[in-house]
């Protein structure tokens, strides 16, 4: 009797672990298991050496890189410390995924380093991965913006392929695992940790922000709406702050956007939305200044 009771009680046990990695589940994504990823990263991050590539500001501000062993490279990202932090004092952190067609470092080299000196200013860790080559893990794209189903389900068809698969795993891996370096090498305060991101990197943050949501305090995607009602982990995010913000010409991503944040109106998510007066790149600089607000707020 003892026996059937604890194998009745393990069929329990798996099956509300599979129902929640169904709730858990993006449809956009991969099919990487988050917590696998997490504890390789961890592996990685504890025997990485990092080099250092290039140095700006005394050093502060560095292109370093490590070996990505999986994908047989050297994976590059960037790190900006601030000048105020004293070498001991923990850091609030904020992660940035770029944009398609960009590096770890194009944006913050962009608009006279605007985003490394707000971060600076606001005495904020700011971290910027290369994702690898891929999208970090979401294979949605323009025109497939958020309630945009016909569009979406055509993407997500034609994006199916185990080379574009496995081109996404390497890419939310590289992103997890400088994540995990950048934690073992600095004192970062965890209950402190953003992730933003432009464009593609939008979706980025979308993705890894709702998948891994247990690293990050909030949230901020700018201009681009790569996020599904069905199949997304909302409830995850149902206590996170988020900043999502577009510019009123932003054309193709404009309208997705306001699906997006009137759906996360309705749902009940803790959502600030702002637009401006630009384009779907010239946004960036007029925002970057509120998302560091923002960040700001976490006191």
């Amino acid at each position: 009797m003892k026996r059937i009771l604890f194998f009745m009680m393990a069929l329990a046990i798996v099956a509300t672990a599979d129902a929640q990695k169904k709730r858990d589940a993006i449809m956009f994504g991969t099919t990487l298991d988050a917590k696998s990823v997490m504890q390789q990263a961890r592996r990685v991050a504890g025997k990485a050496e990092v080099k250092t590539l290039q140095t700006w500001e005394d050093g502060r501000d560095k292109k370093c890189a490590y070996f990505f062993e999986e994908l047989g490279e050297e994976m590059p990202f960037r790190v900006c410390v601030p000048k105020s932090w004293d070498g001991k004092k923990k850091l609030p952190m904020a992660m940035f995924l770029h944009g398609g067609w960009n590096t770890e470092s194009s944006y913050l080299d962009q608009n006279d380093k605007l985003m490394v000196r707000l971060a600076d200013e606001y005495g904020i860790l700011l971290v910027s991965p290369l994702g690898a080559h891929g999208a970090y893990g979401n294979r949605l794209r323009l025109p497939a913006g958020f309630g945009k189903d016909k569009e979406i389900q055509e993407m997500l068809a034609d994006r199916n392929s185990p080379e574009l698969m496995r081109e996404q795993e390497l890419s939310e891996k590289d992103v997890i695992n400088v994540l995990e370096i950048v934690l073992k090498n600095y004192p970062v305060d965890r209950n402190r940790m953003f992730l933003f991101g432009h464009s593609m990197g939008s979706g980025g943050t979308w993705y890894i922000g709702g998948k891994y949501a247990d690293y990050w305090r909030a949230l901020a995607p700018m201009s681009g709406p790569f996020v599904t009602r069905e199949g997304y982990p909302w409830e995850r995010l149902k206590q996170m702050p988020l900043f999502m913000s577009e510019g009123l010409r932003a054309g193709a991503s404009l309208q997705a956007s306001h699906n997006l944040r009137d759906f996360a109106k309705e749902y009940g998510l803790n959502l600030q939305y702002k637009e401006v007066d630009g384009d779907h790149g010239q946004m960036v600089p007029m925002i970057l200044p509120d998302v560091f607000q923002f960040f700001n707020k976490f006191q």
